[in-house]
């Protein structure tokens, strides 16, 4: 089974959105002081790249 650029791209835009829902979820449960805002505002650019990779999977 070889992984391809659409595969690859798949995949890389499942661990961003995993890692978003991670930040956001820490900064709105753990850190609920000043930090909470960076780690939630981390997490949402986190969910735009992965809707850039997510574009790209059908052009690359």
């Amino acid at each position: 089974m070889g992984m391809n650029k659409n595969s690859i791209l798949g995949w890389a835009t499942l661990i961003m959105i995993l890692m978003g829902l991670l930040l956001i979820g820490l900064g709105v449960y753990r850190y609920a002081d000043v930090a909470g805002w960076g780690f939630s505002a981390v997490g949402v650019g986190f969910f735009a790249i992965a809707w850039v990779f997510s574009s790209l999977k059908g052009r690359v």
